[in-house]
This record gives structure tokens, C-alpha cells and sequence, in this order.
């Protein structure tokens, strides 16, 4: 008989929601996400609006996580009875609740940024793998006298 696979990392400790959590944990981690709640935290916006204010968001990604935030609940999509036709989409308070977490992550990144590029710099990978340690200057420092892996 099988036994039950152990689930690990950040969803062990709710071991009957761990597929949900990581599910979430997906859906709120993916490139536009977070970007369109945080654009959405000052207030509701016309679909024009939110494109205009994310660069690089295509038509079709921004509707797609739209979709998804108004499906899982985080934000609302309000259509006005009017000519010409006028949607606005805003945060639901479980949406605001997802701010805290989002700027602390971009609070991490920002405080970690000079090390995590450093590190990027010193294992880039070239067409045929992991750059010597002779092509990138104080590989070996900044490793801590370990060779890159």
C-alpha cells in the first residue's frame, strides 16, 4: 500500500489545503498579479486605465488575471448602464488584504536586490552552461571561497 506523500515547503503546515495553497500561491506569484493589485490599491479603474498603467500587460494577460482576481474574489468588476459602456474594476477588501503581503515582498526585494544581483551575475549562463570562475571577477569572493555550482 502507498503511503501519503508528504507535502513541503510553506503549504506543510496545512497538509489537507496544500494543493489549494500552492494554487494561490501560483495564481498571486505569477508576473501580472501583484502588479494589477497594486495598481488597483488607490482606487477602481477603467480597464483602459489599468492597461495604461502596467507597461508591458497585453490585452489578453491583463483580462486573463483580471478574470481570475474577480473570480477567486479579490477584486469587483462594476459595468455602468451607460453610452458608451463604462466598467471599473476595484480591490474587494480580501484584495486590500494582499496588499501588506505584496509590499513586503517588494520590500525584500528591494532590500536584497544588490545581493541577489551580484549572485546572478556571478553564475549567468552562457549558451553551453555556467561561465568559469576566470570570466567573472571574484567569483570565489563572492561565493565565500566555494567554486560556483
Amino acid at each position: 500500500m502507498a503511503s501519503a506523500r508528504q507535502i513541503g515547503g510553506p503549504c506543510q503546515a496545512w497538509p489537507e489545503d496544500g494543493a489549494f495553497i500552492r494554487e494561490v500561491l501560483d495564481r498571486i506569484g505569477d508576473k501580472w498579479t501583484v502588479l494589477v493589485v497594486g495598481t488597483l490599491s488607490s482606487g477602481s479603474l477603467r480597464y483602459s486605465e489599468l492597461q495604461a498603467s502596467i507597461p508591458g500587460i497585453s490585452q489578453r494577460m491583463l483580462t486573463q488575471t483580471l478574470k481570475h482576481l474577480e473570480r477567486d474574489g479579490l477584486i469587483t468588476r462594476t459595468a455602468h448602464a451607460e453610452v458608451p459602456p463604462r466598467v471599473e474594476y476595484e480591490l474587494t477588501g480580501l484584495g486590500r488584504s494582499l496588499l501588506d503581503a505584496a509590499r513586503a515582498m517588494a520590500a525584500w526585494a528591494a532590500a536584497h536586490h544588490r545581493e541577489i544581483a551580484t549572485n546572478r551575475a556571478a553564475s549567468e549562463v552562457t549558451g553551453v552552461g555556467r561561465r568559469r570562475a576566470a570570466d567573472v571577477p571574484n567569483v570565489l569572493a563572492l561565493n565565500h571561497g566555494s567554486p560556483p555550482h
